[in-house]
């Protein structure tokens, strides 16, 4: 019998950013009168997470060895060498190494998300994901060490428990690597200073940080002040990663466009200057040079809101307003503060520092957005050719 079908011609345009050739298989899908092409991705191995169990197998035996040789047959759920230090320490460790190891081969695939980085970003994209499994490691066993108070098992189970832990470590590591891309970069920035500075506050509660003013979270006054500081200056190179990998893909789409090449100076010189706030902490040998990037920061702020309706490439009309509802919030509130006085400092700062963060966080997921839409909105002329094969009837 003759069964009859159409070709699908594609431009050589989409065929290459795509990443298409003959061997792929295309799903088609019909829907609300759309008819909808997309790229099948390759089924999940079990061979995928092989690396990451023998780690995870050479840790575990390592530790048990390390257990047995010194004695120790009872550990501790929690404390020191206990189960959740190791679990923490060789966790971070290892899951560092995974993630590493799989970001680098993803790399070296053409039209991967890992490889529009540049290498300068790799130390900051291993460092900041450590460190979001190190709190999330830490907040288990702290869960774990309430619910059961004083508990220990014998050096076996306890292997065991290791060994689970650090191959889902391990494993959620690899995946992150795997699925690397913008909007898992704007997360971790997210992630990286909501959770630093939340914990510099908890640490500080009873120093009433509050009564000071939020800068006082980075002093030689307040506890591990350090990790405050650290927190912006990872944050900065998070931010560095970020502009670098978008504006990589938006340079694609705009070539040769000096208002995103504006934008991203302005972007670039933020990302600076919010490092060098953790950098040059408010302590009294410092205290100039801080409010001085911290009032640069501010104006910083201030012209990206202003000039965005001009630099950002097709701005919606709900952006413009709610960067404008924020301008006009921080006008308000610095009105408040300084004129009437019925703000305190800290109030000021912790409500400008949330609406300032949200915006900046708004303006990176437009940009991410900008990369798939500029593409999006292009129109390609795909032809149908029909198609006639003969078929013996059985």
């Amino acid at each position: 019998m003759k069964e009859k079908g159409y070709f699908i011609r594609v431009p050589d345009d989409i065929v290459s950013r795509l990443d298409l050739n003959t061997e792929h298989e295309l799903t088609m899908t019909i829907q609300d009168n759309r008819l909808i092409l997309t790229k099948t991705t390759a089924k999940s191995d079990w061979r995928q997470y092989l690396g990451s169990a023998i780690v995870t197998l050479l840790s575990s035996i390592g530790l048990l060895i390390y257990w047995l040789i010194n004695g120790i047959n009872e550990v501790k759920l929690t404390g020191s060498y206990s189960i959740a230090s190791f679990v923490i320490v060789m966790g971070v460790l290892t899951g560092s190494l995974v993630f590493g190891v799989t970001f680098i081969k993803q790399r070296r695939i053409e039209n991967t998300a890992a490889s529009k980085l540049y290498w300068r970003n790799f130390p900051t994209i291993i460092i900041s994901f450590a460190v979001i499994l190190l709190l999330v490691l830490t907040g288990v066993f702290w869960l774990l060490g309430s619910l059961f108070t004083g508990a220990s098992l014998d050096c076996w189970t306890a292997t065991i428990i290791f060994l689970l832990f650090n191959f889902i470590s391990n494993c959620c590591m690899l995946l992150v690597a795997r699925s690397f891309d913008s909007v898992r970069l704007i997360t971790l920035f997210a992630m990286v200073i909501v959770s630093g500075v939340v914990i510099a506050m908890a640490a500080n509660g009873q120093r009433h940080w509050w009564q000071y003013n939020l800068s006082f979270l980075g002093t030689n006054s307040a506890t591990s002040s350090w990790q405050f500081n650290f927190t912006l200056i990872i944050a900065a190179f998070i931010l560095i990663a970020l502009i670098d990998y978008l504006f990589v893909s938006l340079h694609e789409l705009y070539p040769n466009n000096w208002r995103l090449l504006t934008l991203r100076i302005l972007l670039m010189l933020l990302a600076i200057d919010l490092g060098a706030v953790g950098l040059f902490p408010n302590n009294s040998n410092l205290h100039i040079l801080h409010d001085r990037v911290a009032t640069y920061l501010v104006y910083l702020i201030i012209i990206l809101i202003i000039g965005i309706r001009w630099l950002l490439p097709q701005v919606t009309r709900e952006f413009l307003s709610i960067s404008y509802g924020i301008a006009a919030a921080l006008i308000v509130m610095a009105i408040a503060f300084q004129v009437v006085g019925y703000l305190s400092l800290t109030v000021f700062e912790i409500s400008a520092f949330i609406l300032a963060f949200t915006w900046i966080v708004m303006l990176f997921r437009r940009l991410q957005l900008l990369t798939q839409e500029s593409f999006a909105i292009n129109t390609f002329k795909i032809s149908l050719t029909q198609l006639v094969t003969d078929e013996d009837e059985g």
